[in-house]
């Protein structure tokens, strides 16, 4: 348990995930970290499905305010750097809305972040997936054979590192390292770890932290998700050069 709690802001991109929102929401519901010292900021991607009517329903029967904001542009860099300018605290926990997070997530990474004075932390991923193909491909996620060194997606041990999915940002990083690059559809979360090492910022991977992360479980969207990746994986080293490693190739 932290001595004091600091007031910080999640910032929440979602689009489409009327399936998935309410594990995510349930997670914010359930954390440690004080309600009053959280701001919920959802940043909504023009959802056609009932995504904006959940996370107000779930608000209004638990008593939370959550602040959905609109993104007209629909991606998530965008998404991000709309909920980071309208955000009021200097802490911001970037959260994802395909997964579930244990209850001492937000405490853990903030935590993290102000004990090993890094620009970002967070943890391990955890890949979950339902039904016989979900379940299969969630195992490819989460070996060596399947996402090589990555470190977050392999059981790697605490420490400094080059990127960790999502976590805890201070303010200043984006003040002094650049806000997501907003020409990536995919891999701005890496990109943004490798241009903050790479002006000396810090990463830090805190080993204990672990989130569940549900993955596609159809063929089709596997095999979709698979190819947008790799064309993201060229577009990035293009853009950005030297921003992608060997492995993501």
């Amino acid at each position: 348990m932290m001595k004091e709690y600091i007031s910080v802001s999640l910032v929440i991109p979602v689009r489409n995930e009327e399936h998935y929102i309410v594990a995510c929401m349930e997670s914010i519901l359930n954390q440690s970290y004080p309600k009053d010292k959280m701001e919920i900021l959802f940043v909504d991607g023009a959802s056609t499905d009932k995504t904006k009517d959940t996370i107000a329903s779930f608000a209004q029967d638990h008593g939370l305010e959550m602040i959905v904001l609109d993104n007209p542009k629909r991606i998530a860099p965008v998404a991000m750097n709309i909920g980071i300018r309208v955000a009021k605290h200097d802490i911001l926990v970037r959260l994802d809305a395909h997964s579930a997070y244990p209850a001492t997530y937000v405490e853990d990474c903030v935590k993290t972040l102000l004990s090993t004075g890094a620009d970002n932390a967070g943890g391990l991923v955890r890949t979950r997936g339902k039904g016989p193909i979900g379940r299969a491909f969630s195992q490819v996620l989460s070996s060596k054979f399947g996402v090589g060194n990555s470190g977050f997606r392999t059981n790697a041990q605490s420490g400094f590192t080059d990127t960790v999915p999502f976590g805890a940002f201070r303010r200043e990083a984006f003040e002094k390292y650049g806000l997501y690059d907003e020409r990536l559809c995919r891999n701005q979360d890496y990109e943004l770890n490798q241009r903050i090492r790479k002006n000396g910022g810090k990463i830090y991977l805190n080993a204990d932290i672990v989130l569940d992360y549900f993955c596609r479980n159809t063929l089709s969207g596997i095999c979709k998700q698979s190819f947008e990746n790799g064309k993201w994986n060229v577009i990035t080293n293009k853009l950005c050069p030297g921003s992608m490693s060997v492995r993501h190739f």
